[in-house]
């Protein structure tokens, strides 16, 4: 957005605004500033949700597994979590065809002992806003 619309939501003037979001930057509350594109225009329309196990809780497995999905371009989400799912991935692809393309890069690169796949069918909700809060112990005006 803007700076100008940014200033007129938040009632202050441009510059002020503007250096309020440089501070933000400068103390990582804001990470980046980034183009939302249409995953189907750039061909990969198809998301797929992969719950990975593992049999090995080693640092270097777990370490290794990090350098081999962060080398797969179409792997845009990882996450460690609890319960029975050790990993849980989003993928973006164009079709089945390209899943089968990534998921034979994926056990090539790092031994597995469990993926499961699921296939979005439908996309009900997506954003990248996170709410917005005051600290606790703060007010808000």
């Amino acid at each position: 957005m803007p700076i100008a619309e940014l200033a007129t939501r938040v009632n202050l003037s441009q510059t002020p605004c503007w250096k309020r979001v440089q501070r933000l930057k400068e103390a990582g509350v804001i990470r980046a500033q980034v183009a939302l594109c249409d995953p189907r225009k750039l061909g990969v329309g198809t998301t797929v949700f992969v719950a990975v196990k593992t049999n090995q809780h080693t640092q270097d497995w777990a370490d290794e597994f990090t350098r081999a999905v962060r080398d797969i371009p179409e792997v845009v989400e990882v996450y460690r979590m609890s319960g029975e799912t050790d990993y849980l991935m989003r993928v973006v692809v164009s079709d089945i065809d390209d899943y089968d393309r990534v998921y034979k890069s994926l056990i090539r690169a790092i031994p597995l002992y469990d993926v499961s796949s699921s296939f979005a069918m439908e996309q009900i909700k997506y954003s990248t806003a996170l709410p917005v809060r005051p600290p606790v112990g703060v007010t808000a005006n």
